[in-house]
Formats: structure tokens, C-alpha cells, sequence
């Protein structure tokens, strides 16, 4: 398994643990900070000599506690603290809270007022006649700027926050809409590229299968009759994967959706007598000897009658494991074959082994393991012009990280050579 994709989790984890702790913090702070300034602004006007104005100012203060629940309880709680024992923040931080998380004007309104005459009111009010000097035009103003103050600032802090959360709105709706662009640019170029590889690539085979169906018909000696039409099915088998790839490519949809079926274990056999090699096919649960595949020997054979694809073997593995994911199966298939083609090329008369394991199976580190080795060539190589290569290994390494796992390729020190690759199980 991918190292990186293991420890991921963990670290994210604990991210969001850190990020949980630290917003229950500042939860607390903002639950405690509130109240602690009411006691400290209660025992500071009143002084610490029981009394009803020192109770009544540190229920208001208390009452913070449940602000954010009950808001307008709270400021109801709050201005006989105000009126009664001259305190400030607590009803001024409950008028904030009712303000700021009540949708309509109207509490708000009402909020302010009632603090505002609160504020203005002496206690006792018997015989209080309003005056008209400068001192009550100034006391008057006082109270009024101390209720609005409050309540404009509980209204702006809504409203910024609600702002907040339509701008959060509108970014996300542009990130899906640059991502539906982006899909439309995508699926454009896609259908370009199916276009292009039907054109150029389907048009070529077919005039590969037609005259080696020709061939075929007109050749006397058997041998070049079975190369012939073993080359036909080769390049009909090419457009059959060629025309899914197409469909596949212009539908947008992922590999091996299509029609056909995508290649799969089972399929390995078949490969290996096709290939002409000397190849041993150790599939899990089978027991096969070596033979010239393209002769139809038990190299194919071996792991057509060894039983389930998915299920351990007798020197790898470990517990049986019934069904394997289709794109690992995909991936081993097309490693193999990658490998044979490489053999062909450069290692003629070579023998090949070929050996698919499923190891630590039923654990987070199962994976599937394939191993193409070949021993030196034993025949000259034939002088042929091949198209430049050397994207073969690097797209089976691609392959593999993709599926969490890796893959490695190189010679052995009996002169020959030795690819392997393994994919995660676990996903």
C-alpha cells in the first residue's frame, strides 16, 4: 500500500480533531467572557453587601449563560439589573444577542426601547417629573444612544453574517460552475481523440485483418495458414478493444463500461497461447507447466483448469479471496501483456514464467502481485523496425500508483529479465 495514502487518514484526523478542540474553545470563551464581564461590572457598581440590587445584578449576569438559547428571555432577565442595580453589560450584551440572531426589526426595536427606559428611569420612580433643562436633554440622549447602540450593532453583525454565508453561496456555485466548464473541455477533447483514433489507428487493422484473411485462404503450407489466422484474430481482436475504448472515450464514461467485457484474469490463459512463448502460467489455485503458448500448450491451459482466478495459490498468498476488483484485474491483465510484448521484442526464444499472487489477503496490506521473468534469448534477433517505445513501463508504473501500489522492472543477473507489479486491494 501507498505509504502516503496510509498515513493520510491519521493526518487528517488529527486535523480535525485540533480544529474541533480549538472551536469548542473559542465556544467557551464566548459563553464565559460574557458573564464574568457582567459579575465583574455588578460587584464593581454595587459593591459586595447583599442587597437587592446586588441579586438582581448577579441573576442578570447568570443569565448569560443561556443567551444564545433563550435571547429574549435573557434581556428580560437582564433590564431589572439595569434599572435596579445600574449595570450596563449585561443587559446591553443580551439586547446584542436578541438583535443579532432574531430575523425580524421588531424584538430589536422593542429591545432598545425597553433599555433606553431602563436607563433613563430612576429607581424608585415615585415622584420622578422629566425635566427639561440641559442635564435631562443630556441624561435623556444618554439613555437613548445606550439602547440603539447595542441593537445597531446586533443588526450589523447579522447582517454581515448572513452576507457572509451568500458570498460562501455564490463562490461555490461559480467553483461548480468552472467545473461543469471544465468537464465540457474535457469531454470536447475526448470526443476529438475518439475521433482521431478511430480514423487512424481502426483503419490500419482492419487492412491488417483483411489480408491476413487473404493470406490465410491462399497460403498452401499449414504453419503460415495458422500464422495467418492467428494474426486475424489478433487484429480483430484489436478493433473490438479499439471500439470500446472509442465508445468508452465518447460517452465519458470510466474504463471497462462499455459492451464488452474488460479483460480479467481469466483471460491470462488465452494470452499466454497466443503469445508464441514458452510460458508458465502460475495462476492462484493452479498448477501449470511450461509449453509454447502459441501451440496451444498447457502454459494456457494450466490456468484455464486451475479453478478461481481469486483464490490463493499453492507458494504466495494467503487467505482465499473470491472476488478481486475489476480494475486490478484489468491492471494485471495489461501487465502481463505489456511484458509478453516486450519478450517478443527483444528476448526471442526466451522462456517466460509468469506468476499472479493474492498476498495478505483479508488485512489493510492486501494486494495482488504479478511477476513476468524471461531467461536470456536463445534464438538471434530478427532485424525489425519497431515504433519508438519506452511509454509501455511507464504507463504500467502509472497504472500502478493509481491503484496504490507499484511497479518495478529490470534484469536479472542471468542475463534475463524481470517485471513486477503489485495493486492495493483494499479500495
Amino acid at each position: 500500500m501507498n505509504p502516503v495514502t496510509r498515513l493520510a487518514p491519521g493526518f487528517t484526523a488529527a486535523h480535525r480533531q485540533a480544529a474541533g478542540a480549538a472551536a469548542a474553545h473559542r465556544r467557551m470563551l464566548g459563553l464565559l467572557l460574557p458573564v464574568a464581564l457582567g459579575l465583574l461590572d455588578a460587584f464593581l457598581v454595587n459593591g459586595a453587601r447583599p442587597g437587592s440590587e446586588l441579586g438582581v445584578s448577579v441573576a442578570a449576569a447568570l443569565a448569560l449563560l443561556l443567551r444564545r438559547r433563550l435571547p429574549v428571555t435573557v434581556l428580560t432577565v437582564t433590564l431589572p439589573g439595569m434599572y435596579i442595580g445600574y449595570i450596563w453589560f449585561a443587559p446591553m450584551i443580551a439586547l446584542y444577542t436578541v438583535a443579532s440572531r432574531r430575523s425580524g426589526n421588531a424584538l430589536a426595536v422593542a429591545g432598545a426601547v425597553a433599555l433606553a427606559l431602563a436607563h433613563y428611569l430612576p429607581y424608585p420612580l415615585g415622584g420622578f417629573v422629566p425635566a427639561a433643562d440641559r442635564q435631562g436633554l443630556l441624561d435623556m440622549l444618554d439613555s437613548c444612544v445606550q439602547g440603539a447602540a447595542p441593537a445597531v450593532f446586533g443588526r450589523w453583525t447579522r447582517t454581515r453574517r448572513l452576507l457572509d454565508d451568500r458570498v460562501q453561496e455564490l463562490t461555490a456555485s461559480r467553483h461548480r460552475e468552472a467545473e461543469l466548464l471544465a468537464e465540457r473541455v474535457v469531454a470536447t477533447e475526448r470526443e476529438q481523440l475518439a475521433r482521431e483514433m478511430h480514423d487512424v489507428v481502426a483503419h490500419q487493422v482492419s487492412l491488417i485483418s483483411v489480408q491476413a484473411g487473404a493470406l490465410q485462404m491462399t497460403c498452401c503450407q499449414d504453419s503460415s495458414r495458422d500464422l495467418a489466422r492467428t494474426v486475424r484474430e489478433l487484429a480483430v481482436r484489436t478493433l473490438t478493444e479499439l471500439r470500446h475504448m472509442v465508445g468508452t472515450l465518447r460517452a465519458g464514461r470510466s474504463a471497462g463500461s462499455g459492451s464488452a467485457a474488460p479483460p480479467r484474469l481469466a483471460d491470462l490463459p488465452a494470452l499466454t497461447e497466443e503469445s508464441g512463448l514458452e510460458v508458465t502460467l502460475d495462476l492462484p489455485g493452479s498448477r501449470s507447466d511450461g509449453g509454447r503458448g502459441g501451440s496451444g500448450g498447457s502454459g494456457g491451459r494450466g490456468g484455464q483448469d486451475g479453478g478461481d482466478p481469486g483464490h490463493t495459490g499453492r507458494d504466495g498468498g494467503s487467505a482465499p479471496r473470491a472476488v478481486l476488483p475489476e480494475a486490478v484485474e484489468r491492471a494485471a491483465y495489461r501487465t502481463v501483456q505489456e511484458a509478453l510484448t516486450n519478450v517478443r521484442k527483444h528476448a526471442p526464444g526466451a522462456h517466460v514464467r509468469v506468476t499472479v499472487r493474492v498476498c495478505d489477503s483479508g488485512t489493510a496490506d492486501a494486494r495482488l502481485t504479478v511477476a513476468v521473468r524471461n531467461t536470456p534469448p536463445t534464438a538471434p534477433a530478427r532485424v525489425q523496425t519497431y515504433p519508438e517505445g519506452g511509454h509501455g513501463l511507464l504507463g504500467l508504473r502509472e497504472r500502478a500508483l493509481l491503484l496504490g501500489g507499484a511497479c518495478h522492472a529490470g534484469p536479472t543477473a542471468d542475463g534475463g529479465f524481470l517485471l513486477t507489479a503489485a495493486f492495493a486491494l483494499d479500495g
